[in-house]
């Protein structure tokens, strides 16, 4: 028999829930086996079995259980039999409630009155047949019974986004400025060397590679953006770990490419793709998510034009990218159709001045209108 425990997923975590289990009890398992997936307040993760067996369940789906605590165990193929009898054990039977003849002929009981003493109405106690109830009736019943609406608890990885955006709120002094850039260069770039791009490095060459290149610059250019506050100091980041925020079907994560100062287009594109199928399948680690500098969030990828990005703490900025639509604009004195993102720097003004907002902002701008792209 061994234990199925909840891991240890850092220091700041104390307790995870169990969100599914995969297997019911009772069920034999095999080694490997995927049997129970757990979220804490920052990420999800599965845990597999460690042997083969017969899965028992202590802990049911929507519970909390503490670092350390037996989810389950996994006994043997042969003490399948004792299960039943264990879990009898633990749910005792209440006696059937019985009626005598005395309780059944008791007076107290009052008969139900007749149809013909109580005229346009009717008969106290009785329920009409299906087959009584006007087809009009039995629709509006049936609207009456319908639930309204649906309650359940927050995930803890809801909770938390919930809790940091709420403290983002009351903690910072969140400004924004807009700005928009043309995306032609890049767009081109993309369209010349995409195929070459994916054959040598296997991986495709997406946006976001380009405007994590243009934040470093922009972060080099403008370092006050590249600092947070601490009780009474301003503490300066001196390295350039971007956090990227991806959208799963359990909320937003946003995992953190380390180093991008020193990374190619390549690397780059490969470790977020690692972050990004790790994040959609719920197994980043805590050390995906710590330690950023500077967030950029892409709500172009769902169709957003324009909006105002929260901050993610202790961060000073970040960057909202949005779609990409083909718009008229001026060049060299003419109207021109160019595809055009408009571009969201949400900032704490109690560190960063709206001069160097705007400083970042025009590097970022001009960084991606004219890439300097290392195939």
């Amino acid at each position: 028999m061994s234990d199925i425990l909840t891991p240890n997923f850092g220091e700041s975590v104390t307790s995870a829930t169990v969100a599914a289990w995969h297997k019911n009890a009772g069920d034999p398992v095999a080694k490997g086996d995927t049997l129970v997936t757990l979220e804490t307040d920052k990420v999800s993760t599965d845990l597999e079995a460690e042997e083969s067996g017969v899965l028992e369940i202590l802990v049911p789906e929507g519970e909390e259980a503490l670092i350390g605590a037996v989810l389950g165990r996994i006994s043997s193929a042969d003490r399948t039999a004792a299960a039943p009898e264990r879990e009898t054990l633990l749910i005792p039977l209440e006696p059937k409630k019985t009626t005598s003849p005395e309780t059944r002929k008791s007076p107290v009981s009052a008969p139900s009155a007749p149809a013909a003493e109580f005229p346009g109405q009717k008969p106290y106690g009785k329920v009409p047949l299906p087959e009584q109830v006007p087809a009009g009736e039995d629709r509006e019943a049936e609207k009456e019974i319908a639930p309204r609406f649906l309650r359940k608890p927050m995930s803890p990885l809801r909770r938390t986004i919930a809790a940091r955006l709420v403290e983002a709120q009351h903690q910072a002094a969140i400004l924004t400025t807009f700005n928009e850039c043309d995306m032609s260069s890049v767009m081109e770039l993309r369209k010349q060397f995409h195929a070459e791009f994916r054959e040598r490095h296997g991986t495709k060459l997406g946006f976001m590679s380009f405007f994590i290149k243009a934040v470093v610059k922009a972060l080099q250019e403008v370092p006050q953006v590249n600092a947070r506050i601490d009780g009474a100091d301003i503490v300066e980041n001196l390295y350039y770990d971007i956090s990227v925020a991806i959208g799963t079907d359990k909320g937003l994560v946003v995992p953190v490419l380390r180093d991008c100062d020193r990374k190619t287009f390549p690397e780059l594109e490969q470790e977020l793709a690692v972050l990004t199928e790790k994040a959609r399948s719920g197994n980043l680690s805590m050390q995906d998510l710590q330690g950023g500098c500077f967030t950029i969030s892409n709500g172009g990828t769902y169709g957003s034009l324009l909006s105002t990005p929260i901050l993610n703490p202790p961060q000073s900025g970040i960057l909202g990218m949005h779609a990409i639509q083909e718009r008229p604009v001026v060049r060299d004195g003419q109207i021109v159709v160019r595809p055009m993102m408009y571009l969201a720097l949400s900032y704490d003004h109690r560190l960063v001045d709206g001069k160097q907002a705007v400083q970042f902002l025009v590097a970022v701008k001009k960084a991606v209108e004219n890439p300097v792209f290392e195939l």
